[in-house]
């Protein structure tokens, strides 16, 4: 019996090395037990338990920001395996005219588009180098001296697009002149086509699902303002497939011998596959009608997006260009965005008022993307990173220090993608800076304090770069030969987010978040109010959901329906009573900031103490990189505690999160402890609650 009659033609006789571990590798072929077990062994056989890299957005899409160089090239280490085939598409920030919007792509076979820019409709390489780009596994880099990628001193973003069946696909094509169909491998629904003529100069051609009631019949233009169209000879009134695109006979689609490259854009509707377990939508394609009324033009997505890109498409004389935001340059809660016109070469603009960011979508609030009563608009959102439960904290924490030296524009490198940081003087009385990405740069709240969110562009600029923050002047945090300390959070599933929202008074009030998972702590603070009766309320699990504490003081744990309504959060939503000044005031703004435990990574719980303590966390290291206390059944500080400064057997360095008191050196609270941390009979005895993020070296 031959080996394909034993295989009833199911499985090949030749052994292929699955490509990974993950639990969607494939290892076809015979194998016996003792070969499986040497690829077990190496690393190299499908596990169940692992899930592939390319089921989380952060593997397929970038935003990644950063300065111009001088040197010969710039390698931009955005952790995507762009060798798969992608796109980068950059574009200079910081001066106006001074750079376009410049696109590069490559398809699975390294296939390179040429330099395309989206402003405008010359063809590939029009005054650039053709090895402007080379992609790598992690990356890319730019290689251009003197053009629109890397200039010294101005500041740039760029969006990097990887390769991946319900994401996005790169199809290079040659035209025929009559209609034909383009096969894809998006393997979905196909949201969004960009195509260019690479050949010759002619427009960029754009397909959207919503654009039109029947969207195969019209087409928009990538570089113009134009809106919709109905012509046939570009897609040939006929609908894309999950498998194929049709092009129609229009020079710019479809020339007899021309080359063209097609970008592909996925709309995932509860069918993405992305993420855990395995059933979320990373990127959606559709369209909404403006109403004047800007409370009501909220578009729910079902996940909170890092990337947006608008087009109105209906024409009132008055046209309104692509809009494009991130969270990186700044998109924030309150609606404030930094945006840039892809149909132009002009620097990125801001505004106060342009499109509010929600746990769930985005609500456009700026004039011209609400505009009047049935004017239609388009867009194309991508989902927020951090959807994969971290396994190491060193993924998802950071604690910093640094002497300050009384200069400008000084960047404090946290080694993580950070969406919130907590910093404080340590030598001398300071006031605390709590900065995250969903306030913005510059808006400061205190953990110490009662007041509102303030603005402080002089103290730092905030997170609009890649791991850190930057200091603009010499400042409370930057002053000559002084001490400071800095956590910095990553938002991810299961282990940290951020929420922000707007008080109804009314008890019973549900907010959405996005932790994935039942929040174990959470910290909330009004940022448009302040003073007496806005401390910072603060909910524990071990505490329960009747009680609370408050943490910018002392004060014991104490009951209140008005704070959490008697309710504990779910895996979605939290719950707020009313009307409470602290969590839900009418019209009042808020910050939510949630976190839980993670098996290794973090632990949130309590103890009681009663002389020297043993407190288990689960973790592998001996000593963790953070340690936060707090009694609960009388008052007591806010004790905090880094490896960075110090946890030994002996005198800690601890800061008061209650206080803008400088360091205190001279007692021994806490010492380590294998798997966890120990108290010492410094710590005065009773009940405590904790929270502790494990060793990140």
């Amino acid at each position: 019996m031959s080996t394909k009659d034993f295989t009833a033609n199911v499985i090949s006789a030749t052994k292929v090395v699955p490509d990974g571990n993950f639990k969607d590798s494939k290892a076809s072929g015979i194998w016996d037990i003792n070969e499986a077990l040497d690829l077990i062994k190496g690393g190299n056989w499908p596990n169940v338990a692992n899930i592939n890299p390319s089921a989380f957005v952060d593997a397929l899409f970038s935003t990644f920001v950063y300065d111009g160089t001088s040197g010969t090239s710039l390698a931009i280490n955005n952790g995507l395996d762009l060798t798969k085939g992608g796109l980068v598409w950059t574009k200079e920030r910081s001066s106006t005219g001074g750079g376009g919007n410049i696109l590069f792509s490559t398809d699975a076979s390294g296939n390179h588009s040429g330099l395309l820019v989206s402003n405008g409709a010359g063809a590939a390489g029009t005054g650039y180098q053709p090895d402007y780009f080379t992609f790598r596994n992690n990356g890319y880099t730019t290689t251009n001296t003197v053009g629109d990628s890397k200039v010294d001193g101005r500041e740039y973003v760029s969006w990097s697009f990887r390769k991946q069946p319900k994401f996005f696909d790169v199809v290079k094509y040659e035209g025929t002149g009559s209609a034909r169909t383009v096969a894809h491998s998006l393997n979905t629904t196909v949201g969004m086509i960009l195509i260019k003529n690479i050949d010759v100069g002619d427009n960029w051609a754009v397909y959207h699902r919503a654009n039109t009631a029947a969207p195969q019949t019209d087409y928009l233009i990538l570089n113009t303002t134009a809106a919709t169209a109905d012509d046939s000879a570009w897609w040939n009134d006929t609908a894309p497939t999950t498998s194929v695109f049709t092009v129609g006979t229009d020079h710019s689609v479809n020339a007899d011998g021309e080359n063209y490259v097609a970008y592909l854009f996925a709309h995932n509707d509860d069918d993405g596959g992305f993420g855990e377990p395995g059933d979320q939508d990373i990127i959606k394609c559709g369209g909404y009608t403006g109403t004047g009324n800007y409370a009501a033009n909220e578009v729910n997505l079902g996940f909170e997006p890092q990337w947006l890109l608008i087009k109105k498409v209906t024409a009132d004389g008055s046209n309104v260009g692509w809009v494009l935001v991130d969270n990186m340059r700044g998109w924030l809660a309150d609606g404030g965005a930094n945006w840039i016109y892809p149909n132009t070469n002009d620097a990125e603009q801001v505004a106060t008022s342009l499109v509010t960011l929600t746990s769930t979508g985005f609500k456009p609030i700026g004039s011209s993307l609400t505009a009047s009563t049935n004017d239609a608009f388009i867009y194309m959102a991508i989902r927020r990173g951090g959807m994969q439960t971290p396994t190491a904290a060193s993924d998802v924490f950071s604690a910093t220090g640094w002497t300050g030296n009384n200069t400008a524009n000084r960047s404090i490198d946290n080694s993580i993608l950070t969406d919130m940081v907590w910093t404080k003087g340590r030598s001398a009385a300071t006031g605390s800076a709590i900065l995250d990405r969903l306030r913005g740069q510059g808006n400061i709240v205190q953990s110490e304090g009662t007041g509102a969110e303030f603005e402080d562009d002089g103290v730092v600029t905030g997170l609009d770069f890649n791991t850190g923050f930057e200091i603009q002047t010499h400042s409370s945090i930057n002053d000559n030969n002084a001490t400071y300390i800095s956590h910095a959070w990553a938002r991810a599933r299961g282990y940290f987010d951020i929420a922000a929202y707007t008080g109804t008074g009314s008890a019973g009030l549900t907010v959405n978040h996005n932790l994935g998972v039942v929040p174990e702590m959470m910290w909330v603070k009004s940022r448009s109010h302040g003073g007496n009766f806005y401390d910072w309320a603060v909910y524990h699990k071990d505490l329960g959901n009747t009680k609370y504490l408050f943490l910018n003081t002392t004060a014991a744990a104490a009951a209140n329906d008005e704070y959490w309504n008697d309710t504990s959060p779910t895996s979605s939503v939290f719950s707020l009573g009313g009307p409470s000044t602290r969590t839900n005031e009418s019209g009042k703004t808020y910050i939510a900031y949630h976190f839980a435990t993670v098996a290794n990574v973090s632990k949130v719980g309590s103890f009681t103490q009663s002389g020297a303590t043993n407190v288990a966390c689960g973790f592998t290291g001996s000593t963790p990189a953070l340690i936060i206390l707090k009694r609960t059944d009388a008052t007591g500080n806010w004790f905090t505690f880094d490896s960075t400064r110090g946890i030994v057997a002996g005198n800690d360095k601890s800061l008061y999160m209650n206080t803008a008191g400088a360091e205190v050196t001279d007692a021994d609270v806490v010492d380590p402890y294998s798997g966890g941390f120990a108290t010492t009979s410094t710590l005065t005895d009773g009940v405590y609650i904790f929270y502790a993020i494990a060793a990140t070296s």
